[in-house]
């Protein structure tokens, strides 16, 4: 039989992970000058992971990239399989079985920890929790956090940390514009919180969130934004190499914060205050093992030998009275059933998407990565795409060198067979655009992008209606 690639023996590749990176995948190899065929498989039953889950409802304009990825998927020659959980409905062995390459894209699932004592005190969660209760997934939708509580903290200074701190702080008028699950407006809607804390560990010149998130902090209907002037006050080291490389972005951030320094309170009736150079140490609890505080260090910035700036706790340290904490302090990707895993680094093991055998550090053959999953959490949605056409490249060099896998049931009708039976209840593309419609419908009503169904019971029930109607 002719090398895969021809209308009678397409290229058939099994996309995990229906994010961004496996999309851009997708795209990729539908641009070579090869007949493809590309199933994607999500655990959860609707497509675009972190873009659905994880971008913040209030951010509507990144959302919209999924219009390039149905436009993607309304490619001849794609399929998407939806609750379809890879190590339980489909095993690597029935992949080799079934395509001639596999790519994994199913990003960074869980947090990093903050290794400090009282951390798993009720009132300490994962920022990824919140974020995706807010945003309706399936698996955290009825996760509780007790809003009662006046005073939050938010550990970390990257993007989803602002997010969640920018969340905690919309007034129920602004939510109410979102997408947000309807579960986390009404919960959120009737929040206590007075304040909330946003703390970096670094100091202002090395905050990981980018100027349009700190500027939309300054932008709250309900909440005034500060910060402690002798925090935001660049030390000797950052101001030097900040002279050094006269990076605008980074001038420009500083400049921004050390104006909320200076900003007067307006009496709004919520106060978010940017910490910088401060790292918890202790989460503190009362009798009944609730969070009531948080022991932070006062840090000082010293240089290393490649020349970063890193914090060291001095001294000097200070009691934060809070009675709800969320960490963002980084996330890692989870180990997949039989698919080398580099455990430092939480990613699989890999070479410019290559996966590699750990024993000799060779490639494997037909196995490949992209993603957060491959590179560690970095970068926004856009550096998925020249990711993922790395990864691409190296699959195209491979099938060029017949290093390819041999399944014995390579016929799209076989895979799909197999899944039918492993799990009746799938997904299809189709079923998603179908969902997507109701979902839109339902907010159009409201005056809202759309209306979240957050359970897979009810996903089932309103398609099933919309198809006897």
């Amino acid at each position: 039989m002719s090398r895969p690639g021809t209308a009678a023996n397409p290229l058939r590749v099994a996309i995990l992970g229906a994010g961004p990176a496996g999309f851009y995948a997708a795209e990729h190899l539908f641009k070579q000058d090869l007949a493809v065929e590309v199933d994607m498989f999500d655990r959860l039953p609707t497509p675009f992971g972190l873009v659905r889950f994880g971008v913040a409802p209030d951010h509507q304009k990144i959302k919209s990239v999924t219009a390039a990825f149905d436009k993607i998927a309304a490619n001849a020659g794609f399929r998407f399989y939806g609750c379809v959980e890879f190590g339980k409905d489909i095993t690597l062995a029935d992949l080799r079985q079934h395509y001639h390459q596999i790519f994994y894209a199913t990003g960074a699932q869980t947090d990093r920890r903050m290794g400090i004592p009282g951390e798993d005190l009720p009132g300490s969660h994962p920022a990824t929790e919140f974020v995706a209760w807010y945003n309706g997934h399936p698996d955290y939708r009825d996760w509780q956090f007790d809003l009662r509580h006046e005073r939050v903290a938010v550990v970390g200074v990257g993007n989803v940390a602002v997010d969640a701190a920018r969340m905690l702080c919309r007034t129920p008028e602004e939510l109410a514009t979102t997408d947000i699950a309807d579960h986390a407006l009404d919960a959120l809607s009737q929040s206590r919180i007075k304040e909330v804390y946003l703390l970096g560990r670094r100091g202002p010149a090395q905050a990981a969130f980018t100027n349009p998130e700190i500027k939309e902090l300054g932008e709250l209907a309900g909440a005034d934004i500060t910060c402690v002037p002798e925090e935001v006050d660049l030390d000797e080291l950052s101001r030097a190499a900040l002279e050094r490389s006269q990076e605008r972005p980074t001038l420009k951030k500083v400049e921004i914060l050390q104006s909320y320094a200076r900003r007067p309170a307006s009496g709004k009736s919520r106060k978010l205050i940017v910490r910088f150079l401060v790292s918890p140490v202790e989460l503190i609890g009362n009798d009944a093992g609730q969070v009531v505080g948080m022991r932070l260090v006062k840090n000082k910035l010293y240089a290393t030998a490649a020349g970063t700036l890193q914090p060291t706790p001095t001294e000097e340290f200070e009691e934060l009275p809070v009675g709800l904490v969320f960490r963002s302090v980084g996330y890692r990707g989870v180990p997949l059933p039989g698919v080398p895993f580099n455990e430092s680094w939480g990613v699989i093991l890999n070479q410019k998407g290559r996966v590699l055998d750990p024993e000799t550090q060779h490639p494997l053959v037909g196995e490949y990565t992209a993603g957060w999953i491959k590179r560690g959490p970095t970068g926004v949605i856009g550096t998925n795409k020249p990711d993922a056409a790395e990864t691409v490249t190296c699959m195209v060099e491979d099938l060029a060198r017949g290093l390819i896998l041999h399944p014995s049931r390579p016929e799209a009708a076989a895979a799909e067979a197999l899944i039918r039976q492993r799990q009746p209840n799938y997904f299809s593309y189709p079923d998603w655009l179908r969902l997507n419609e109701l979902e839109v419908a339902r907010g159009r009503a409201l005056g809202r992008p759309r209306v979240k169904f957050t359970r897979m019971e009810d996903m089932l029930a309103a398609l099933q209606v919309n198809i006897l109607s």
